[in-house]
Order: C-alpha cells, then sequence, then structure tokens
C-alpha cells in the first residue's frame, strides 16, 4: 500500500479504534494532537509535537497503535514518528525520526525530560490530592473571598477575571488544600480538562534537569498543553532567574491561550523579593486573595471535622481548651488530633482534658494561664471604676453596659468557656446575648477610636498575666 492519498483516511480509522478503547481525556491529550503524514511500503509516518510526546506514546500506548495499523495496513505495518523539536533553541522547529518500539531493536533511545521520579509514573495531567476537596474544606471569614473566586473558576476555567487567581497566606492556613480543591472540581465538572499541580521545587527541579538534557523545548512544550496550571509556593522563585524566565514564557502562553492559572504563596506578590518585576506584573492581572487567619469559631468547625475523621469524638470543653490554645495553623490543630488519637489507642488513656494539656504542650512553648470570667469582670471592673455585682446584674446604664459586653467579649477571647457559660456568669443572660455582646463591642472597636484604645490596653493587661504565668 504506497498511495499517499490513503495515508489520512487509514489514520482516521485508527482514530476510531482508539476512541473506542481509549479513555476520552487520554484520546484528546495524546492522539487528537497527532498529523498523519504519509505512508510508504506499509510504514505509516505521524507527525507528534514532541520528543516527551513520543515517549509517552511508546509507554502508555504501543500495544493499541501496533493494533491499528495492523489492522488497516497489514500484520507487516510499521510506523514511523516525526518529532519535531527546536533545533539548538533557535526556534526553528526540525524533525527527527524515530520507529515505533513495538520491535524494540528498532526503538530510537530519546531521552525523557521529565526524568524526576513522581512525574513520569504518575497521570500528568492532575497529580492532585484527590482528598482536598470544596466538601471538606471548612468556610469562615478568614477564607470566604478566595472560596467564592475559586468556585467561580471551577465554573468557568480561565474565562473570569481571576487569571490568575493567586492566593496568599501564612504557613498551614489551607492555601494548599483551597488550590487543589479547585483542580479536583475542575477535573470533576470536565474530564477534558488537562489540570496539572506541581510545586514551585519540583517545577525548579524540572527546568535544572530539561537543560542538562538539553530538552528545555519539550518542557515547555508539554507545560503548555495544561488546561489548568497549579502552582504552589511560588515565592521559592525568589533568586532563580532561570526558571522565572522558563515560568514567564510558559505563564505568557498559558494565558494568551485562555488557560486558568493558580498559584499560592506565602506572602502578596508586591512583597515578593527577588523576583522578576514582568512577572509580579502579570500576577497582578488577575486576583490576589489573601487567607487570614481563622476565628476561632472556623478553628472549632476544622477540629471538629477532622476529629470526625479519625472516628474521635470530644467534648466542647475539650474543643474550646484546643482552639483557645492553638490559634495560628490548622495543621496544627490536625497534628494535636492525631496525638490524641496516638495517646488514647496505643497508651490506652482516656480522652480527658488533663490528657489533652499534656498533648498541647507539644506543640506550644508555653500553655497559657486558666483566666476565668471572674478575673475578667473583676479586670474591666477596676478599669471602669465600677463594682462587679452591677457589671453582672441588670443595670442598664450605659457605662455599665458597656462594661458589661466587654467583659463578655475578653471572656470569649480569653478564657475556654462556652457562649452559655459565659452568658450564666453575667446573670443568667442566653447565649444569644452574649453573641449581640461581642459584635457590639467589635463595632464599637471600628467606629471608635478611644474605644479601641481601652480594649488593647485591657488586652495587654491580660497578655502580660499570660506572660508571667
Amino acid at each position: 500500500m504506497n498511495s499517499s492519498g490513503q495515508y489520512i483516511e487509514i489514520w482516521n480509522q485508527c482514530l476510531e479504534m482508539f476512541k473506542k478503547n481509549i479513555a476520552p481525556q487520554a484520546y484528546k491529550t495524546w492522539f487528537l494532537p497527532i498529523k498523519p503524514v504519509k505512508i510508504h511500503n506499509n510504514v505509516l509516518t505521524i507527525q507528534v509535537p514532541n520528543k516527551f510526546f513520543f515517549e509517552w506514546l511508546e509507554e502508555h500506548y504501543v500495544d493499541i497503535l501496533k493494533a491499528a495499523i495492523s489492522k488497516e495496513i497489514g500484520p507487516t505495518a510499521r510506523l514511523e514518528y516525526n518529532i519535531l523539536i527546536d533545533h539548538q533553541g533557535n526556534g526553528f522547529p526540525r524533525k527527527e525520526t524515530a520507529e515505533t518500539s513495538g520491535n524494540k531493536k528498532d526503538s530510537h533511545e530519546i531521552v525523557n525530560p521529565f526524568v524526576i521520579p513522581g512525574l513520569k509514573r504518575v497521570k500528568v495531567d492532575s497529580q492532585l490530592n484527590p482528598t482536598y476537596t470544596f466538601d471538606n474544606f471548612i468556610e469562615g471569614e478568614c477564607n470566604k473571598f478566595p472560596r467564592s473566586a475559586g468556585l467561580a473558576i471551577v465554573k468557568k476555567p480561565g474565562g473570569t477575571a481571576f487569571n490568575p487567581l493567586i492566593i496568599y497566606g501564612d504557613v498551614g492556613l489551607g492555601k494548599t488544600h483551597l488550590a487543589q480543591a479547585i483542580g479536583n472540581a475542575i477535573v470533576e465538572h470536565n474530564e477534558q480538562k488537562q489540570v496539572l499541580y506541581v510545586t514551585t521545587e519540583k517545577f525548579t527541579n524540572q527546568v535544572i534537569q530539561a537543560i542538562k538534557s538539553n530538552a528545555l523545548n519539550d518542557f515547555m512544550n508539554f507545560y503548555q498543553m495544561i488546561d489548568t496550571l497549579i502552582i504552589d509556593d511560588i515565592h521559592f522563585l525568589s533568586n532563580r532567574p532561570k526558571t522565572q524566565e522558563i515560568f514567564f514564557n510558559i505563564f505568557n502562553q498559558l494565558h494568551q491561550a485562555g488557560k486558568q492559572i493558580i498559584l499560592t504563596s506565602d506572602r502578596a506578590p508586591k512583597d515578593l523579593t527577588d523576583v522578576d518585576n514582568r512577572l509580579i506584573s502579570r500576577f497582578k492581572w488577575g486576583l490576589i486573595a489573601d487567607i487570614k487567619t481563622p476565628d476561632l469559631e472556623t478553628r472549632k468547625q476544622i477540629l471538629l471535622q477532622k476529629a470526625k475523621k479519625e472516628g474521635l469524638e470530644l467534648s466542647p470543653d475539650i474543643v474550646d481548651y484546643i482552639c483557645h490554645h492553638i490559634k495560628n495553623n490548622i495543621r496544627e490543630l490536625e497534628g494535636v488530633v492525631i496525638s490524641i488519637v496516638a495517646q488514647s489507642t496505643l497508651n490506652r488513656r482516656m480522652v480527658d482534658l488533663k490528657l489533652v494539656k499534656d498533648i498541647i504542650k507539644q506543640f506550644i512553648s508555653q500553655v497559657d494561664k486558666e483566666i476565668s470570667v471572674e478575673n475578667i469582670k473583676q479586670l474591666v471592673a477596676k478599669h471602669f471604676e465600677l463594682p462587679v455585682d452591677k457589671i453582672q446584674g441588670k443595670t442598664r446604664l450605659r457605662e455599665v453596659v458597656i462594661a458589661r459586653q466587654l467583659s463578655m467579649y475578653l471572656a470569649k477571647t480569653y478564657t475556654n468557656s462556652s457562649l452559655k457559660t459565659i452568658g450564666d456568669s453575667f446573670g443568667g443572660r442566653d447565649h444569644s446575648t452574649v453573641l449581640y455582646s461581642l459584635k457590639a463591642v467589635q463595632d464599637m472597636m471600628d467606629t471608635d477610636i478611644v474605644f479601641k484604645d481601652t480594649v488593647t490596653a485591657l488586652e495587654k493587661k491580660l497578655e502580660m498575666t499570660l506572660q508571667d504565668s
């Protein structure tokens, strides 16, 4: 079969076979980009974008390729590749020829640009942790904004104003969880989308290896195939000019093609040091959203969720104690839960407050002194020059009401007491009254500088009490 007019028809028949036997996403990624070139003496020549593409086909799909061409051409059929490569990086493509490794002795060895363990052996279209989802990402005021942006991206990746999306915040606040939750949701809603998660460290190592292997063009071609690229800890690009240059080019190609880019960082783009200004400028094209330290109620929800996952039941007092002491790092909350499970199962210890206090000491350098609601009432009463019984009584005089509300606010902040316990300490008021007082104090702090200074002064006195413990 030597007719050059038949190679397209033959390849189309092969595609029909591939479509029936290969997952849709894999078919779209690894077969649709292939172009038939010619057929001569039962040798079908196809063109592939780069060496990595060739190697991936040879490693994962050589059997079905061989079966397809044998069916369409005959048992003596062979497959030959034209591999587009960049000649010495000058931007002018040339072709390199290789035969299928269906016959190993005819195989042409090509260096794979992804030699780093992990990337080539797993699905390169995601590398996402399937446990990071929106379902188990606890929403609070601390993360509501970036979470909402992520949900909008899921509906239309690359098609919103949130491109790129930069999620930044301190260590252990859930940046990686949220970024991967977006990626997992995109894959779930559209299996055709190529999603890739990679850390900046791994990306940098891949760049180094690609340069050493003279395979930088293959490396860039691969990344430009991605529909949603998620890069974690982008601040590690600092002092890496070559990696920044490569990422700058990939960023531009993806953005111009309407692909989605999601980045995480431990600081805002404007605060990144030793990063090319061109990159900083592009980071600002989309949405910059920060994740803040979770408030007490959000920490409690996170703790209860992690405890439930481990089959652990925690009493309200224990939850209050843990969340009062672990304030800034969600990973530490998870660590406390794991430690409780280990101590209770391996050492057969009862999960009580004593056990939890012993564990907490391993996570923080100094466990806060127990401050009671009574201590706080006395401190506030002294400041306002009022009797304690007036603060906890029924008097509606403005000065007394403010002192009472402030006492409740500080009690909620500096003690492990529940809303009900605090309310009971102020003449049997219910939890809704306590909640109203907390909001009232926060509103006054936002609008009254003098009052805010008063609160700050009282907080400093309490902090000093803790430090002296």
